[in-house]
């Protein structure tokens, strides 16, 4: 161990580092990072990520030979990588799924994410979705939410979906946060938890340890560690925060010190060490 780890007693909250992980699994979204900032991300914090998620229908986009490296680079790493929801929804859509699934094998990903959050999917196109791409060998992660916010299902039924998921084959259940973390069935149009349909979905879905909680943004990774503690899964990470979310998640950050070191309430604290003012 190095000798800074072993001043503070790094890993403080016991955070395995090796994977798979079954829990406090972070997930990335990337939204087109190059070759070489791909490479910095996973030197710099490749043994904190699970997942890295190529956003939306971006896969595309990408040079077939860039892309075919990425997947590689991110693979050579031990993360999962796979495509956005809205690419594989698209597929369906058109009826290319199973086609669209060879591709995706042939170039290196190694999941799918099988959604409808931007279009709608009826209950026996979903499981045959999570069948094929079970059968294919890909892991299954499976999201639950509408990215419209006018569009709004309740907590009863979005549990009741999550467990058809599951028992369909779907290894993690992703809930839908959005990009920007705000107006979705779990946030306010400010990005805040909305604790009672957090509360009564979770009381309905009774498997907690298989969601990743979209959430991009700090306050609401804080909200998450502190209701749930270090190791709950969180999702659509910027790859730039990595390391600040491993920082909270570990209590090496002022937001979540009080998982590790015993902070006293500032009115206990003893007169002669109080900070005059």
């Amino acid at each position: 161990m190095d000798l800074l780890q072993e001043v503070v007693g790094v890993p403080p909250t016991g955070r395995s580092l090796s994977r798979p992980r079954q829990s406090g699994v972070t997930m990335v979204l990337d939204k087109g990072l190059g070759l070489g900032e791909t490479r910095d991300l996973l030197e710099v914090a490749g043994s904190y990520i699970d997942f890295i998620k190529l956003g939306f229908g971006t896969t595309v986009l990408y040079n077939p030979p860039l892309l075919a490296a990425k997947v590689e680079m991110v693979r050579s790493f031990g993360i999962e990588i796979y495509p956005g929801g809205t690419f594989v929804e698209i597929a369906i859509a058109r009826g290319r799924l199973s086609p669209c699934l060879r591709r995706l094998k042939e170039v290196g990903f190694t999941a799918v994410e099988i959604s409808d959050g931007s279009l709608t999917l009826d209950q026996k196109t979903r499981v045959h979705a999570i069948n094929l791409a079970r059968n294919a060998g890909f892991v299954v992660l499976t999201e639950i939410g509408k990215k419209n916010p006018k569009i709004y299902a309740g907590p009863s039924e979005m549990a009741r979906q999550a467990v058809a998921d599951r028992k369909a084959g779907a290894e993690w259940i992703i809930i839908e946060g959005r990009e920007n973390g705000s107006r979705t069935w779990i946030y306010d149009t400010n990005g805040r938890l909305k604790d009672s349909v957090c509360d009564a979905f979770l009381t309905a879905v009774g498997e907690p340890a298989v969601l990743i909680w979209e959430a991009p943004r700090k306050a609401q990774q804080v909200k998450f560690i502190h209701r749930f503690g270090p190791d709950v899964n969180l999702g659509n990470i910027p790859p730039g925060e990595v390391l600040s979310l491993e920082a909270m998640r570990r209590g090496l950050r002022g937001d979540t010190i009080s998982l590790i070191i015993d902070v006293p309430d500032p009115c206990q604290v003893p007169a002669q060490d109080r900070i005059p003012g």
